[in-house]
């Protein structure tokens, strides 16, 4: 069968000169590449080694890049040089380390040895109220009507309370896991915070020159929308982590609850994950609070709902602002998939991961809006 001219100009109007058919063909192109790749992922094996070995450093070294330049930037606009000024910080910073290390860790070191040693008796103390409960005549009646039997129960209930302890201790080793990765990680991040701090200004329009120039505007926006997004997230999470830190642990010293420095530390730094972290911080000290007494217990909820209260109407909203722009629930939805994905680092990272990839598939689809022509419908409406 012969191709006539009008079957040409069909085919070209419908296939070739459709972008949306063509917007379709370009993904169909990066799938296949995806699964190209797929097939030969072990040529990719040094570079995923490499990824997982200095993604920690790396990561902590953005963090305190983040808290230290502005102070660094300051120092230079008072005809400090940056190197100068860099080298002070670093003296500074140690010299707040070597306080903390000498006064702080040793008490911290106390508590938490023994927090660890009234475990057992904190558990038995547990149970024993737990029994004293279901020996109750509100709870014998209700029993009596659902025909439950309360040894059974009381039997369950025992080693549901064990399964979560041995699991809290497996989570204790993988926490220390995590802990010697970060003391060898250490080592390493003086030095690249230190060319960060020196160079790291460098470094966007050191990018922007590999570009070609009409995608150099659009490239500079996005990065400084995203340096903006992740700078904004990090000193505004810290600061606020550590307000309530130190809230939590006036609170405690004012009510007399054990442990009260190692249970405001907790919190401050479960604090740096947003609406899931201070569920998981109240944990630790409600268990302290209901083996001590129902008092204490009511003071404890009195102390973290008036410091909850604070941080969510004064601290927050004069810190953080709204500078991520995010639902509540999107955050919680990000923070649980990326804990599944990723573990621990994924729970830390994932807000202002998501931010960033925010701002990258905003102006993506600004760009697809407005060379695709697809949406002009609207602007007729």
């Amino acid at each position: 069968m012969e191709i006539t001219p009008a079957w040409k100009d069909r085919f070209k109007k419908f296939f070739l000169n459709n972008k949306f058919v063509l917007f379709l063909l370009v993904l169909l192109l990066i799938g296949l590449n995806i699964l190209v790749l797929t097939k030969i992922s072990y040529i990719f094996t040094p570079v995923i080694v490499l990824l997982k070995t200095i993604i920690l450093p790396v990561i902590l070294s953005g963090v305190l890049y983040y808290l230290l330049n502005p102070l660094v930037d300051v120092l230079e606009r008072n005809k400090v040089k940056r190197v100068y000024s860099i080298v002070v910080l670093f003296l500074l910073i140690i010299g707040i380390i070597a306080i903390v290390v000498t006064s702080v860790v040793p008490v911290i070191r106390d508590q938490i040895q023994g927090l660890i040693q009234n475990v057992p008796a904190y558990t038995e103390q547990v149970k024993q109220q737990f029994e004293r409960l279901i020996g109750s005549n509100f709870v014998n009646q209700f029993q009596n009507t659902i025909q439950i039997d309360p040894s059974e129960l009381a039997s369950k209930a025992s080693e549901k309370l064990s399964g979560f302890i041995n699991n809290a201790w497996t989570g204790v080793g993988s926490f220390l896991g995590v802990i010697t990765e970060t003391v060898l990680a250490i080592a390493t991040v003086p030095f690249i915070l230190f060319y960060l701090l020196k160079d790291g200004h460098k470094l966007p329009q050191w990018i922007l020159k590999m570009l070609p120039p009409m995608f150099r505007k659009e490239t500079d926006r996005i990065m400084t929308e995203m340096n903006h997004q992740v700078s904004s997230y990090i000193r505004g999470q810290i600061i606020v982590s550590f307000c309530i830190g130190v809230l939590l642990y006036i609170g405690y010293l004012i009510i007399g609850l054990d442990y009260s420095l190692t249970l405001a530390v907790i919190a401050s730094f479960t604090s740096v994950v947003p609406y899931l972290g201070p569920v998981i911080a109240i944990t630790p000290a409600l268990i302290v609070a209901i083996v001590t007494s129902p008092i204490m217990l009511l003071k404890m909820v009195i102390v973290w709902t008036v410091v909850q209260l604070i941080e969510g109407k004064f601290i927050s909203p004069q810190i953080m602002g709204k500078s991520l722009r995010v639902h509540p629930i999107t955050i919680i939805f990000v923070i649980l998939t990326a804990g599944n994905l990723f573990g621990v680092v994924g729970i830390v990272l994932a807000v202002p991961g998501y931010a960033v990839l925010k701002v990258i598939v905003t102006h993506l689809f600004s760009f697809f809006q407005k060379r695709s022509h697809l949406y002009e419908a609207d602007k007729v409406k």
